[in-house]
């Protein structure tokens, strides 16, 4: 049983699922039977079925979507001058221990590069 490979998930809204439960519980039909007859994997359809009966049709209602993070970035807007003097002399110290071993890094994020600084005649 199951989708396709590379289809897509359906959205069912909560009364959607809330009628397909209440088929269930209602003794029109078998568990197995409402499952299949919905196309809905057995396992999920009980997990809708548990849902609904501790908490009704918000037990249904989906939970996905973007949530926004408050605290993003508040760690960064906050430092004070002492932290970021700080942070500033850690990463100095970093690129000159890079600098030591030979290589230094260009680009940032993905196109993020390290390039040996040492040439082939050099002795290491």
């Amino acid at each position: 049983m199951g989708r396709p490979a590379g289809g897509k998930n359906r959205k069912l809204t909560a009364e959607e699922k809330e009628t397909i439960v209440l088929e269930y519980l209602n003794g029109r039909a078998g568990y197995k039977t409402v499952a299949r007859a919905h196309d809905i994997s057995e396992s999920l359809f009980y997990r809708w079925i548990e849902k609904y009966q501790k908490d009704g049709i918000e037990g249904l209602r989906s939970k996905t979507g973007k949530h926004t993070n408050p605290n993003a970035g508040k760690y960064e807007r906050h430092l004070s001058e002492i932290d970021k003097l700080k942070r500033e002399l850690l990463k100095k110290e970093i690129e000159i221990e890079r600098l030591k071993k030979g290589y230094q890094v260009k680009g940032g994020g993905a196109q993020k590069e390290f390039v040996t600084t040492f040439d082939a005649n050099m002795k290491s």
